[in-house]
């Protein structure tokens, strides 16, 4: 079963008021992710070359702070893992902690290992890997 993009202006809205409510309230969110640890993810623009701001949930898992390139099941993967890709150089907020990160997207064997982890912790990422073709990555944020 194959899921829909989301649309790209309602995906900026909705991100921007999470933005904007993240940093009002020093990393807390209400709504669907009331509960979840969120961090702000600002990534360099692998065509662009300029920065993109985006709100992402995020994992420990044996002691590594991943984040899921979920898109919510779509088939293509969001905007940021090919950000990452390109350069994997990134600055996250976490609270009102902020510092620059270098990305490590997990290789297959280490990601298939982790990530029935992730879903132990979050179940709605089976869902989503579910709904797509494409295997979801998994990406390690290592403190620079």
């Amino acid at each position: 079963m194959t899921s829909a993009t989301p649309d790209a202006e309602a995906m900026k809205a909705f991100n921007k008021s999470i933005v904007d409510e993240f940093r009002a309230n020093a990393g807390k969110v209400g709504g669907q992710f009331a509960n979840a640890d969120l961090l702000l993810l600002t990534t360099t623009g692998a065509k662009s070359n300029q920065p993109r701001l985006t709100p992402v949930a995020y994992l420990r898992i044996d002691g590594m702070m991943i984040i899921v390139g979920s898109y919510a099941g779509a088939d293509i993967n969001p905007a940021w893992v090919h950000n990452l890709r390109a350069n994997p150089l990134a600055r996250v907020e976490v609270g009102i902690d902020v510092f620059d990160v270098t990305a490590r997207e997990l290789p297959a064997a280490e990601r298939d290992e982790i990530f029935p982890k992730v879903v132990a912790v979050a179940p709605g990422f089976a869902d989503y890997q579910a709904r797509t073709g494409r295997v979801i990555p998994l990406f390690e944020l290592q403190r620079v």
